[in-house]
């Protein structure tokens, strides 16, 4: 928990312009994305440039109210980086000799439109969550988050049994379904 407010608040400081933010963001994350680049055909120059434009679209993202990062800084520069070198060395004719297997990752490699797609969509199940209220919440976060079967719930909720929880289980789903796709398509 703690990692992920260190992280909230360094994308805060970056909006922010704060050298201390941007300072730590680079210092954790450049080496990283040098090595790519250099193991794959770049020099360190090329690391500066690629990195450099992945700290601005961070920026960007940073400064949008409707960002939500769901997961760390350097998996999400990582993933800029990588998609920007190989772009790159697509555009200089260089793809084919990419090295360390890299080439085998690019299918799973998904378009930053999608994320943030699928980031809105998680903001929005949180909120419904939010305001589906308890019990509802803490029998659906039980059961998918913590993953306790249905005896364990029917204990902690002060069911009769794993049948009655169940039901209730169901009934809050349909309830939360309910409340996402509400807030869902006044998104639209």
């Amino acid at each position: 928990m703690k990692s992920d407010t260190n992280e909230q608040l360094l994308l805060k400081g970056l909006a922010n312009n704060e050298t201390r933010a941007i300072d730590t963001i680079y210092k954790e994350n450049f080496g990283m994305v040098q090595a790519l680049i250099l193991n794959n055909n770049g020099t360190y120059d090329d690391a500066r440039d690629i990195f450099q434009e992945a700290m601005i679209a961070l920026y960007e993202k940073a400064k949008s109210e409707s960002f939500v990062l769901t997961c760390q800084i350097k998996t999400y520069v990582y993933s800029i980086c990588r998609r920007l070198w190989l772009k790159r060395l697509q555009q200089m004719g260089r793809y084919g000799i990419i090295a360390n297997g890299l080439e085998e990752t690019i299918a799973v490699e998904e378009d930053l439109d999608i994320h943030e797609k699928r980031n809105a969509e998680f903001a929005i199940m949180e909120r419904a969550l939010n305001s589906l209220g308890e019990p509802c919440k803490g029998i659906l976060e039980s059961y998918y988050l913590q993953k306790k079967d249905m005896n364990e719930i029917a204990t902690a909720f002060g069911y009769t049994n794993a049948d009655n929880a169940k039901n209730q289980k169901y009934k809050c789903l349909v309830r939360l379904k309910k409340l996402f796709f509400a807030q869902y398509n006044i998104g639209e």
